[in-house]
């Protein structure tokens, strides 16, 4: 069966008509700045319990890591992703849901093979080019402090 092009344009584009671009900026605001307000409460609660900076600046991320990871577990993360879009890309809250949704979806392969191994497969790369820019950068600073 052949199909003109102007035909398949037309299923393609009822297949997936245009999403609403502002209505889900919006969104992706909120919820991303939802995320970060949070975090500087935390930031507040930990300041006003006495902690030092060094302390807070370890536990903020903590907190919403695990509560990324518990959200992320129980299936609700997705659920606020579905309707944040980018919103819930916030780097470290982003991160710990790539990191737990892929040892979920392959638990049942076994904890080795499964979950251990599949734990990185999205987040893996964000790691090893970080590290490999941060390093190239580290030696661009450095060959220049030389000269």
């Amino acid at each position: 069966m052949s199909i003109s092009n102007s035909d398949y344009s037309k299923m393609t584009d009822k297949a997936s008509p245009n999403s609403p671009i502002i209505k889900n900026c919006i969104k992706a605001f909120l919820f991303g700045g939802g995320i970060c307000a949070f975090s500087q409460i935390l930031n507040f609660i930990f300041q006003s319990a006495g902690l030092k900076e060094d302390d807070i600046k370890l536990a903020t991320p903590s907190i919403i890591i695990i509560i990324t990871a518990i959200l992320t577990g129980i299936g609700v993360y997705d659920k606020i992703a579905r309707h944040a879009g980018a919103g819930t890309v916030v780097p470290i809250s982003g991160f710990a849901n790539a990191v737990v949704s892929p040892a979920l979806e392959f638990q049942h392969e076994g904890f080795i093979l499964g979950t251990a191994a599949q734990m990185f497969s999205i987040a893996g790369p964000v790691i090893v080019y970080g590290i490999s820019s941060a390093f190239l950068y580290g030696l661009i600073i450095f060959i220049f402090k030389l000269y």
